[in-house]
């Protein structure tokens, strides 16, 4: 077991997001009482005040979460707020991440 050096960002998406992405596929509908999984960011180690370290980050999470249903950027939000974030999505923070596995971590 190797502790990695990072913290941890986890989100899920709220029936918000599930509302902007059903417009783009037809045959899946998605709804926030599905079973989905969140998304892992991986953030600066040691964090005390998450607040700064959201604010920092939200946009590419944003961004990356809105590629996953459409890569055509015209039809994302206008303005990529914090406030808007937080209304689509549900926020969790850890700061111990633990690689239980003994093959090296890799990265793309």
């Amino acid at each position: 077991m190797k502790i990695v050096n990072r913290s941890y960002i986890t989100i899920y998406p709220r029936q918000a997001f599930w509302d902007w992405a059903n417009q783009y596929n037809a045959e899946v509908k998605f709804d926030a009482e599905d079973a989905t999984e969140g998304t892992v960011y991986l953030v600066e180690e040691d964090f005390f005040d998450f607040e700064p370290v959201l604010e920092k980050n939200f946009k590419k999470m944003f961004k990356n979460e809105l590629s996953s249903i459409t890569d055509e950027e015209e039809y994302w939000p206008v303005k990529l707020t914090m406030e808007l974030f937080l209304e689509w999505f549900v926020i969790d923070f850890g700061s111990i991440v633990v690689d239980l596995e003994k093959s090296d971590l890799r990265s793309e």
